[in-house]
C-alpha cells in the first residue's frame, strides 16, 4: 500500500476558486493524497460554500475530500482542526494582497511556525456569484400601446 498524504487545506470566500482547484489537482498529481477543506466562518451561508466547494472539487476529479466548518478566526479554527498524526501540509488560499485580510495576519506564515509542517500559499479570486431574477411582467396593451401611459396607475 503506497503512503496517502493528508492536506489541510484552509479557505473561504475562495473555497471554489480556479487557483484553488488546480493547486489542488496540481498537489494531487505529486502523490497520493487526501483533502480536508477546512472554512474558517459561521452560519448558514458558510455551511452553503462549504457544500458548494466539496462539490466542484469532487466534480473536478478530487474524490477524497471532506470539509468542515471551523471558527471565524482562522488560526483558532486551524488549531482546533489540527492533528500532527492526522495531517502532513497545509494549502492556504487567501485572497490578493491589499483585499485578504489573512495576509494581513501573516496567516500563512503563522500556521507553518505553529504546525511545523510545510504550507503552500495560492492566491486566489473568488468565483462571482452569478444572482439572477425574472424580468418583470410588462403589461400588454396591443393596439392602445401608445396610451398605455395615460391608462396605468401608479
Amino acid at each position: 500500500m503506497a503512503w496517502e498524504f493528508s492536506v489541510l487545506v484552509v479557505a473561504n470566500v475562495t473555497a471554489s476558486s480556479d487557483e484553488l482547484l488546480e493547486a489542488m489537482r496540481e498537489r494531487a498529481g505529486e502523490g497520493a493524497c487526501r483533502f480536508t477543506l477546512l472554512i474558517p466562518a459561521s452560519g448558514a451561508e458558510a455551511r452553503t460554500r462549504l457544500e458548494k466547494a466539496l462539490e466542484r472539487m469532487r466534480g473536478a476529479g478530487l474524490e477524497s475530500v471532506s470539509g468542515q466548518v471551523g471558527d471565524p478566526d482562522p488560526v483558532v479554527a486551524v488549531m482546533e482542526a489540527w492533528d500532527p498524526m492526522k495531517f502532513d501540509e497545509i494549502l492556504v488560499s487567501t485572497l490578493p494582497t491589499g483585499s485578504s485580510r489573512w495576509l494581513g495576519l501573516d496567516l500563512p506564515h503563522r500556521l507553518e511556525k505553529l504546525t511545523a509542517v510545510p504550507v503552500r500559499h495560492v492566491i486566489s479570486h473568488p468565483r462571482p456569484e452569478v444572482q439572477t431574477t425574472p424580468a418583470p411582467e410588462h403589461e400588454r396593451h396591443g393596439v392602445l400601446a401608445p396610451l398605455a401611459a395615460v391608462f396605468t396607475r401608479r
